[in-house]
């Protein structure tokens, strides 16, 4: 009967549509305000920017030290890790998982302690929109160097508990 109905068949379809989508939403936390959302990056933000002011003062090593928390706080690094590799993720052994989490962790805050090695009048903006997506929510920010021409950094944050983490971000809203 379904087949010859054009109209039943369209509102089971949204019907579905809607269940799915309210699931996802309540999966991805949609009903967080962008706020509580961007508040991550906001923290992260700051604690960068800190950091890049004693660049000099610090060196590498207390650059290192210095992000740390602030980067744990801000990146699902264990989710992250389990992204890069992709699907070979569940056939790799448990200690060696734990190995590559510990060093993808290393590795991310040691890029971050080497690459923001200084200030020079840099700021970062963060939108305070938020753009809600089935995979999670996306934090656009730009981080402007003192040239003025803006670089777009985006953040796709997903729900870790009570708090929302980055699980992967693009640079010039294309580079993962």
């Amino acid at each position: 009967m379904l087949r010859d109905a054009p109209w039943p068949r369209r509102q089971a379809w949204r019907a579905a549509s809607g269940a799915v989508g309210a699931w996802a939403a309540a999966a991805f936390g949609a009903d967080d305000k962008p706020e509580v959302v961007t508040a991550p990056i906001r923290a992260f933000y700051d604690s960068l920017l800190s950091v890049m002011r004693r660049a000099r003062e610090l060196g590498v090593h207390g650059r290192y030290d210095a992000l740390a928390p602030a980067i744990h706080a801000t990146f699902d690094l264990a989710a992250m890790t389990r992204i890069s590799v992709g699907p070979p993720w569940n056939s790799i052994a448990a200690d060696q998982q734990a190995a590559l989490i510990d060093a993808f962790t290393r590795m991310t805050i040691a890029t971050y302690a080497n690459r923001f090695d200084g200030y020079g009048g840099e700021r970062f903006e963060v939108d305070p929109a938020v753009e809600t997506r089935n995979t999670g929510s996306i934090v656009h920010t730009r981080i402007i160097p003192s040239s003025g021409v803006p670089v777009p950094l985006n953040y796709l944050m997903r729900k870790s508990g009570a708090t929302w983490k980055v699980v992967d971000f693009s640079l010039g809203g294309s580079i993962s």
